[in-house]
């Protein structure tokens, strides 16, 4: 989380008007279609500050002339090559790619780190594309940027934190957009389709699958499949190797892999989080940048973005949101706060906590305009308030819940908000970020053996085997590039 001026916005508005029925550039097909392609274009403008501001950009100039580099060629030989393409990487541990309407596409830092060559990048840059070119994200995508873009704060300011705790439960993701299954199947296809137009070879989109399929495994997020709205990643590295087989059987061509330019290329990328933005350990949030820390209690998922923190218990409806308030005073901040939020303060003080000047505001949010629904305790957001004083800086630290569940929640929101403190721990301030490094193996073996003689403990093999596509048992030849993972500049 950076310091940044958080204003309140609205995402988009342009759903509202006349319905018209167009012939889809895909699949040749009449379809209905609520915005113009001038409106789609709109909406990617409106959008990426938004992204930006939310998960920043992230600077590495070769990778960004990349990722320009075939997202031009590609978006030329694509079914709409009038849109004005601007391709992204945002600074994210998360493996994830994602588009937005009118030619926004972006790739987080954690998924270009776990490419193993370019024919993977390219096959999820034609996925990203084809979501564009099918008109998915025109369809359906302005709901979901909002509910995938800054969530905590739709959250702060919507009447209805359903949504919200629906999101809580799920891990707080700001993770890939949610398409039908039938959308993603036909990307799939685009993918195949316009990476091998390029020249590469679409069946690395299928193995990439694979690694998608670790990484969900590892992190618990396997869902049945029929409950699932993306398809299973193993059902799809079957279907794209089919996919992949029929296209080049009636396009025969030397399809290009470009492992060994691509581990180079990615040599040195930040992995996993990024210390100066804050990072968890051991239950407690720390910032080295901003300095201070405050506890996470224990079992919660969390959510860090340079614009705020979130987290939640996995299960309830209620949640904690860190982030920098508008103001030259806590009193200017707490007014900001309440026209912003349109709350009405139910109490307020001022106090000092761990030697920090603060004040404690609790509030409920009115209705919106317009709306007719009457609040009662099961549906009014209630959220006390703790801002903080920090040099020129004011952080506030939500608690947010149903009036309903305030009573039995506030407890945990001010052991949090009390344990907010300055940071001094040197080790903390002073820690350096993981990279990627590529480098040769030293020996023959398989890939355990040949890991652990580079220094990788037992206890990151299966994070390491993911990150470079090898399973414990594969054999490595000596000379092969592999990548690890070190602390350092």
């Amino acid at each position: 989380m950076r310091t940044i001026q958080i204003t309140r916005f609205v995402l988009l508005t342009l759903l509202i008007g006349l319905q018209s029925c167009t012939r889809n550039p895909v699949t040749g097909k009449r379809q209905v279609v609520f915005m113009s392609k001038e409106q789609e274009i709109a909406m990617g403008q409106q959008a990426h500050p938004s992204v930006v501001a939310t998960m920043g950009v992230y600077e590495d100039k070769k990778l960004t002339d990349f990722i320009n580099q075939k997202g031009k060629a590609m978006a030329q030989i694509s079914h709409r090559p009038d849109l004005p393409y601007q391709f992204y990487i945002v600074d994210s541990p998360v493996v994830n790619a994602f588009a937005v309407p009118g030619g926004y596409v972006y790739f987080t830092r954690g998924i270009m780190a776990h490419f193993n060559n370019e024919a993977e990048f390219a096959g999820v840059l034609g996925h990203e594309i084809g979501h564009i070119t099918a008109q998915h994200s025109a369809r359906q995508q302005s709901s979901q940027i909002l509910s995938t873009i800054g969530i905590i704060a739709g959250a702060v300011i919507s009447p209805t934190f359903a949504q919200f705790a629906e999101q809580a439960q799920q891990g707080l993701g700001l993770l890939m957009l949610k398409y039908s299954r039938d959308h993603e199947s036909e990307s799939d296809k685009l993918g195949v389709e316009y990476s091998s137009k390029i020249g590469y070879d679409a069946h690395q989109m299928a193995n990439f699958f694979a690694t998608i399929k670790r990484i969900s495994e590892k992190s618990g997020q396997m869902v049945p499949n029929l409950l699932s709205t993306h398809p299973d990643p193993g059902n799809r590295f079957g279907k794209v190797h089919e996919m992949a087989k029929d296209y080049q059987a009636k396009n025969p061509g030397n399809y290009q892999v470009n492992r060994e330019s691509y581990l180079r290329m990615i040599d040195g990328i930040l992995y996993g989080e990024d210390p100066k933005q804050g990072f968890v350990e051991n239950n407690m949030f720390y910032h080295p940048e901003l300095r201070f820390q405050f506890p996470v209690p224990s079992g919660w998922q969390h959510q860090n973005s340079p614009i705020q923190f979130q987290m939640a218990p996995q299960q309830g409806n209620y949640a904690m949101i860190l982030m920098g308030a508008q103001g030259n005073s806590i009193d200017e901040a707490a007014q900001n706060m309440v026209k912003q939020l349109n709350l009405r303060v139910l109490e307020s003080t001022k106090t000092t906590i761990n030697g920090i000047p603060a004040a404690v505001v609790v509030s409920q949010q009115l209705p919106q305009e317009g709306q007719q629904q009457q609040q009662t305790a099961q549906n009014t957001l209630q959220i006390a308030s703790w801002l903080y004083q920090m040099g020129n800086s004011i952080f506030v630290m939500h608690g947010l819940t149903y009036a309903a569940n305030f009573n039995g929640a506030f407890p945990t929101f001010r052991s949090v908000a009390e344990n907010f403190r300055p940071l001094t721990d040197p080790d903390k301030l002073n820690r350096q970020p993981e990279r990627v490094r590529v480098q040769p193996a030293p020996r023959d073996g398989t890939f355990q053996e040949v890991i652990t003689a580079m220094g990788i403990p037992a206890n990151r093999v299966e994070e390491i085997g993911t990150l470079n596509s090898l399973k414990a048992s594969d054999r490595v030849a000596r000379g092969s590039l592999l990548k690890v993972v070190t602390r350092g500049r």
